[in-house]
């Protein structure tokens, strides 16, 4: 039986582990092993026949990876999860879980780059189609909806505009055709955006992001109902196998730990840098999901605890070239495309994470030659601020 947490900080550091049953170890054992050993050849026959409970081989199960699957599955408030070996494992599981041969999977007006690559190979291998709504209000989700869709995917905050979709508003719409609802939830992480209580299906991360924390883990996860992550272990990763280590699954429960005081961290930081770039002249617009001219701030304030670390902004003048420029300048702040790291990191998302889109998509999109997308790190935030001064005045 689980048990409950009353508080989000406490699940974080407690949930899905008892040290009793791990000869009183405080931190979870790491299991580096690729196969169990059976007392009899008749309980080996009993756990491949599912008869008895137990682990057999570490693609099926692993009690390392099982911890942190229970505590996942505890703060997004899920019945299960699913732990993958990145986040885009994550994704392709989900999608080919939810999707056949001439569906229809409704997308937020924006995607990670590699999201969209896997929605064309899709559409070019097996005729599942796909298209992108603003999802503004519930009339236009309504006028996206095919007879054949059967998944709404939505990012939000989205990657890397900011812009926030109203969660309770698509759940409502798709809750009357009976579609699902997956939504990426990246960027929040669990600790500051509900999706499931918001009345989503299923929520997933890259993990390699704000719940792993430190750069050195790639991983995926996907939270949602008993039954969907148990067709989801036995499709996608029985026989696909996109399975999580043991070793990366170890350094995401450590990183969990300490994930409501790094977000406030985050989120504490971003704000003030926020602040910083509305007022320099240097700067034209500044997209953070708690500015009131933000796409979708009233959806932002609504169902996110905090705005997240992540800032994405365009200089005043010119394009790729003078955003590249900035980018070379500064000091402190690491050039790189991943984000949720104690680093600040920086990147040109039209250049690099979102360069396989091609240029009409990508506009649509709003990821324009001139948005730059910053990743507030942990460090101070006077410091941050000086190096983009320096690099914006230098």
């Amino acid at each position: 039986m689980r048990k409950e947490y009353k508080h989000f900080e406490t699940a974080a550091v407690h949930a899905g582990y008892d040290t009793k049953k791990h000869v009183g170890s405080l931190s979870t054992p790491i299991y580096q092993t690729s196969t169990f050993t059976f007392d009899t050849a008749e309980q080996g026959e009993a756990r491949f026949a599912g008869t008895e409970e137990g682990y057999i081989y570490s693609r099926l199960g692993n009690p390392t990876v099982q911890a942190l699957e229970e505590k996942v599955a505890v703060l997004e408030g899920a019945e299960d999860c699913a732990a993958f070996a990145s986040g885009m494992g994550a994704v392709s599981a989900v999608l080919i879980e939810l999707s056949k041969a001439n569906d229809h999977i409704l997308c937020s007006l924006g995607v990670y780059g590699c999201t969209f690559d896997l929605l064309v190979l899709l559409k070019d291998k097996y005729a599942i189609d796909y298209d992108f709504s603003p999802m503004e209000s519930e009339e236009q989700i309504r006028n996206s909806i095919r007879p054949e869709t059967t998944c709404i995917f939505v990012e939000t905050p989205i990657n890397p505009t900011m812009r926030v979709i109203d969660l309770e508003m698509v759940s409502r719409v798709a809750k009357e055709y009976g579609i699902p609802v997956v939504v990426d939830n990246t960027f929040p992480s669990p600790y500051l955006q509900s999706p499931l209580a918001l009345g989503c299906d299923v929520a997933l991360h890259s993990a390699t992001k704000y719940i792993g924390g430190h750069g050195d883990v790639v991983a995926g996860l996907v939270a949602g109902k008993k039954s969907f992550i148990t067709n989801l272990k036995k499709n996608s990763l029985k026989d696909i196998g996109s399975i999580m280590s043991p070793f990366d699954a170890w350094l995401l429960l450590r990183g969990l730990k300490t994930l409501p005081v790094r977000m406030d961290r985050h989120s504490e930081n971003a704000i003030k840098i926020n602040e910083q770039l509305l007022k320099h002249p240097q700067v034209g617009q500044v997209y953070f999901p708690w500015n009131k001219d933000n796409a979708g701030h009233e959806a932002a304030i609504k169902q996110m605890k905090q705005p997240g670390g992540v800032i994405s902004f365009e200089l005043k003048e010119g394009g790729k070239r003078e955003a590249q420029a900035f980018l070379n300048k500064l000091q402190l702040i690491k050039i790189a495309v991943s984000l949720g790291d104690v680093e600040t990191l920086i990147s040109h998302p039209a250049s690099m994470t979102h360069a396989v889109i091609p240029e009409k998509d990508r506009l649509s999109m709003g990821v324009t030659d001139q948005l730059i997308r910053l990743s507030v790190g942990l460090e101070s935030w006077e410091d941050i601020w000086a190096d983009i001064e320096q690099a914006l005045e230098g």
